[in-house]
């Protein structure tokens, strides 16, 4: 199959969250849903190798990981854990590529998703990176609902109509139940993705306010970065309701509402 063969097959066995177009040198590129913990874009490629496809980041992720590092190097403890990754996924590590070889054509759509996810994993060693934990945005809003006293649960998954698995940030519960998705990046070219991201989530997960009349989707962004604009906003109004994390009032009266 030539690359456009490639992405019209893919179409049929992934959801439209993610993108396909022929890459810059060869093969098919595709844009997944996914992010690394900045707010990039996860990116994998599918090689036509014969009547098989190879499946592989180019070396993205250990090169992203690796960027995170003062010493540009892995420690050993790190380099097992990207080991762990790619055993637990059945991913090769290979040159500092993640791959998948010998792909048969119908298994193409799970093979991409699994290397995504393996990317994801990776980078996620980051974490290790950081002797002294970073205070996040998500820990302040967590601070911030403790002070007021507002019952919530934390980094809750749940299952939209479509079977995939959502994290919602935050799930309050007052008089009424609060889905808080957060909106936190300092990168203005992740803003695009994290605010379709969450206007697909509240869509998927859409069935859940016909069951509960009572619940709610909100959108918390993190504006102390000057990066959203009016269209960001507007991108997810129509399925949440919107908070500034500037105006914490106004999320108190979000939540707390009858």
């Amino acid at each position: 199959m030539n690359p456009v063969e490639i992405c019209v097959f893919l179409g049929k066995s992934l959801s439209p969250l993610f993108e396909c177009s022929p890459a810059p040198i060869e093969g098919v590129r595709v844009r997944t849903p996914m992010m690394y913990p900045d707010g990039g874009i996860v990116d994998v490629f599918v090689l036509e190798r014969g009547e098989a496809y190879t499946i592989t980041d180019f070396g993205d992720a250990l090169g992203w990981l690796q960027m995170q590092s003062v010493s540009r190097g892995l420690t050993k403890r790190q380099n097992a854990l990207v080991g762990d990754v790619c055993r637990t996924l059945r991913v090769e590590l290979f040159k500092g590529q993640l791959i998948l070889r010998e792909i048969k054509p119908e298994e193409l759509g799970d093979a991409v998703i699994r290397l995504a996810q393996a990317v994801v994993r990776v980078s996620d060693v980051r974490f290790t990176m950081q002797p002294k934990r970073i205070k996040t945005t998500a820990d302040e809003v967590e601070g911030w609902l403790q002070g007021k006293r507002i019952q919530f649960e934390r980094r809750v998954k749940l299952q939209g109509v479509s079977n995939r698995d959502w994290t919602v940030d935050f799930q309050t519960e007052t008089k009424r139940i609060a889905m808080i998705f957060l909106l936190d990046t300092s990168s203005r070219s992740a803003v695009k993705r994290i605010t379709e991201n969450v206007l697909a989530g509240c869509v998927d997960l859409g069935y859940l306010k016909d069951r509960n009349p009572e619940l709610t989707f909100v959108s918390l962004f993190n504006d102390t970065h000057d990066i959203w604009t009016d269209q960001d906003f507007r991108l997810v109004e129509r399925h949440s309701e919107i908070a500034r994390w500037s105006r914490p009032d106004t999320l108190e009266q979000i939540l707390l509402a009858p």
